[in-house]
């Protein structure tokens, strides 16, 4: 090694078990970005802490560091929440580096982009798309050429024939726009006691500069947000950022209407519909600290912020903060951490907080601040059973008389209904009459649901669609394939059939595939434009619809009989907060609950409001069966192209379980969906009480074997499903 030279240690972005070490002319910071050579091409890394035991190659071995990024290092608790999470879930830390780096247009300087503007007369020779263009451009405007190619609906020859005629000339367009600086004391809201003492409380774990984990604890429609949002303005007076994770980003536009009013200044959106250029706006705001209140899905989690100061998990509860694939974590676990090592508080938000959450409440581990009243004055919806054994609907239609009764009965009056049914598409199986053949994916061991909106089948687990076939495809009977059981669409269209007048919409994922979509519709439910709305669960995120006083639950025992051990919190937080819709305002509320198991504790305890006794009989089941939160699960996923394949790996992998006692694994067994995108599927359930070295274990069993190339293990840290 030549005078000066030192070697760092650069962990890269990719699935990589550890760093790789690299020649560099001058000792160079952790967390520093910098392009290192990797076989014939160059990547962008980041040098990281040597780790204990790494040994060095000889200098001569090694290769140097082309150069370094002109970017400030990311921040010492970002380094170490990489490693942390990659620890945790058993996943190479440069797979989780790369969630970090995702925005490769942010890692280097800040590009200037040139942008098309007016400069001078109309062409002689004008066209429709040409008009379209000098339109677009009015007052002033100017837009990259990709921008208006795509907003104008024109092509690229069209501007360049106008950039030829003199009519438009280039010009460069600033730096990306700087975020708006929030307000923290503009429009402090009006709290009841309740809301006022759990936010004094929370601005004071603020303003304390060190991590505690608080969960506010409130009804449906208490105004958790006004009160979390208090900590948010702690944290901005106190000159620290802010994180806020939502599990559905796309239905949030009443929350950023509401955050923009009290700060007057929007904040950052973090999701997976963001251009480009707008992820790097956030990417460099997070780093530099100009982005001082990110709202965002669980990805949000690894932006490099400046100075985190406080971490919000709303509706913590909800299944979509757990990433299934790739890097497999769970949000609001990983944010606890985030907040940890930036010596920051975690909040935790929600009116039917997950078992763990409870439990770690009870104990004493979290802070639990109890908001039990709805604002304002509004009542808590009155729930009742409809028993379908004595009441059932008439042949062909799933709404009794009872809840039809209701629905037509509200609609007279002027108000908004909800019937919801957690089945999207028309109907979830098709079978022919004549032989029983059921209509399955080719891809997948799933039915297929049929989307007679969209005239077609779907899998909804590996996305394959295909028309309706005339004839069974196994007997070839004709005209004898018929659609079983209700799903949203039959819903709406029996609603169609029964009060025609009423104005109809669906909420599900099927009908709004775009944030714009979804949040116009939401715009015109509050607008009373919509009179019953049908849905799916997309419609239990904390929506806010002054005029709904009905809620209508199709199916009450819809996840009851599941095997899945969450299966009864679950549903029970489903339709708890699906009940939460009604009544919101001066209006009183009622929710109906359709079921053939009224006698089921989960709909027992949500008719008597008795909630904690509830959570405190599942928490004990769990407790004498050591499952989570007060034991340790893994699940192993072991896939391969074809059944023989991944038997055969099952069983390597099943000789070779490491000997810990104080460890049990489960199977091998074929996992309830056995086929998934053509790849079958078995599993491993590892089990162990809170202490074990579970990782430590799942670590050791897989590096002792080797699988050919086509069969992957998929390591699931504390599964949240089953199938």
């Amino acid at each position: 090694m030549s005078g000066g030279e030192t070697v760092v240690q650069v962990l890269l972005p990719l699935a990589l078990d550890r760093p790789y070490s690299y020649l560099a002319r001058r000792p160079i910071a952790d967390g520093t970005m910098v392009r290192v050579p990797l076989g014939p091409r160059e990547v962008t890394g980041v040098v990281w802490p040597a780790g204990k035991g790494v040994e060095v190659p000889e200098a001569a071995r090694l290769r140097a560091i082309v150069g370094v990024l002109d970017a400030e290092p990311l921040a010492r608790d970002l380094v170490g929440f990489v490693d942390w999470v990659a620890d945790y879930t058993v996943t190479p830390p440069g797979s989780v580096l790369r969630m970090v780096l995702r925005v490769p247009e942010a890692l280097g300087p800040e590009r200037t982009m040139t942008g098309m503007a007016v400069s001078g007369p109309r062409p002689a020779r004008m066209t429709a798309a040409r008009e379209r263009v000098i339109e677009l451009l009015g007052d002033g405007q100017t837009l990259t050429r990709a921008d208006i190619v795509r907003l104008a609906k024109v092509s690229a020859s069209v501007v360049g024939g106008l950039v030829a005629a003199g009519t438009l000339s280039a010009h460069d367009l600033p730096a990306l726009e700087p975020f708006a600086r929030p307000n923290p004391g503009l429009c402090p809201p009006a709290l009841s006691p309740a809301q006022g003492k759990a936010a004094g409380r929370l601005r004071a774990l603020v303003r304390a500069r060190s991590h505690k984990t608080a969960l506010i604890d409130g009804v449906t429609g208490a105004g958790k947000t006004e009160v979390y949002l208090e900590a948010v303005a702690e944290a901005l007076e106190t000159g620290r950022q802010a994180l806020v994770l939502l599990p559905e980003i796309a239905l949030t536009s009443e929350f950023l209407a509401r955050f923009e009013h009290r700060f007057a200044a929007p904040a950052a959106e973090w999701h997976s519909a963001l251009t480009r250029r707008q992820r790097e706006r956030v990417w460099r705001g997070a780093r530099s600290g100009s982005a001082s209140v990110v709202i965002g899905a669980r990805s949000a989690l690894f932006l490099p912020f400046r100075d985190l100061g406080l971490v919000v998990i709303d509706e913590e509860h909800d299944p979509a903060f757990k990433q299934e694939d790739g890097v497999i974590y769970h949000a609001r676990d990983m944010g606890i951490v985030r907040a940890m090592l930036a010596d920051a508080p975690a909040v935790l938000s929600s009116a039917t907080p997950s078992l763990e959450t409870h439990v770690n409440a009870e104990q004493g581990k979290y802070e639990r601040l109890r908001l039990p009243e709805r604002h304002g004055g509004a009542a808590m919806p009155a729930i009742s059973m409809i028993d379908l054994r004595t009441a059932p609907p008439e042949r062909g239609r799933w709404l009794g008389p009872d809840l039809f009764a209701a629905l037509e009965g509200t609609f007279r009056a002027g108000e908004q209904s909800l019937l919801f049914l957690n089945r999207r598409g028309y109907a979830p199986l098709t079978l022919c009459r004549n032989c029983g053949f059921r209509l399955e994916c080719p891809q997948c061991d799933a039915w297929l649901v049929e989307h007679r909106f969209h005239r077609e089948l779907r899998c909804h687990h590996c996305g394959y669609a295909g028309g309706v076939p005339e004839a069974c495809p196994y007997c070839g009977a004709e005209g004898s394939l018929v659609a079983c059981g209700p799903g949203v669409e039959r819903i709406v269209e029996e609603v169609a059939e029964r009060l025609p007048e009423a104005r109809r919409a669906v909420l599900s994922s099927d009908h709004l595939t775009t944030i714009a979509a979804m949040r116009d519709l939401i715009a015109a439910i509050k607008a009373h434009e919509v009179d019953v709305l049908v849905g799916t669960q997309l419609v239990a995120k904390g929506h806010h619809f002054p005029n709904l006083t009905l809620v209508g639950v199709v199916d009450a025992d819809f996840g009851l009989a599941h095997g899945d051990p969450r299966s009864s919190e679950r549903t029970y937080q489903l339709l708890h907060q699906v009940s939460g819709r009604a009544g919101r305002d001066r209006q009183p509320g009622r929710v109906l609950l359709q079921t053939h198991m009224p006698e089921h504790p989960v709909l027992e305890a949500l008719v008597s409001g008795t909630r904690d006794r509830f959570y405190n009989s599942e928490a004990a089941l769990r407790h004498d069966a050591g499952l989570p939160p007060f034991g340790r699960l893994v699940a192993l996923v072991v896939s391969a192209p074809s059944a023989d394949s991944v038997m055969g790996a099952a069983r390597v992998l099943a000789r070779s379980i490491p000997n810990e006692p104080s460890i049990t694994v489960l199977g091998p067994a074929e996992a309830p969906l056995a086929v998934i995108r053509g790849r079958h599927r078995m599993r491993f359930l590892v089990k162990a009480g809170r202490r074990a070295p579970i990782q430590d274990f799942v670590r050791q069993w897989l590096s002792s074997v080797k699988l050919p190339g086509s069969v992957r293990v998929i390591v699931d840290v504390d599964p949240q499903s089953f199938l």
